[in-house]
């Protein structure tokens, strides 16, 4: 059984006890997040599609923790103007591990 559901304006095919890393969601750690924008869910032979949600279908997770990802370097340059900017990111997350597909 598992399920493809949208969060972050990405889409993440789950089932129950995968570990995701999702763009981050302003929940506390430790606490249940419910995810209802569920675009096909699949169990066995009973295969469902919305159009864009299944109706009925949840997915419950636990968020674990919120942090940020590795830092990245971002440099611009254009050349012969002596133009260089040195940037850096740390994208945050959260990871979560999925503990039910309710339908």
């Amino acid at each position: 059984m598992y399920a493809v559901i949208e969060t972050g304006g990405k889409q993440y095919k789950v089932s129950e006890g995968d570990v995701l890393f999702i763009e981050k969601i302003n929940a506390d750690a430790d606490s249940l997040v419910t995810f209802d924008k569920v675009l096909m869910f699949v169990n066995d032979s009973d295969i469902r599609t919305g159009s864009p949600y299944v109706e009925g279908v949840t997915v419950e997770a636990k968020l674990e923790k919120n942090g940020k990802g590795k830092k990245i370097r971002v440099f611009k340059m254009k050349a012969k103007k002596n133009y260089r900017r040195r940037k850096g990111h740390r994208q945050p997350y959260s990871k979560l591990t999925v503990s039910a597909i309710k339908f």
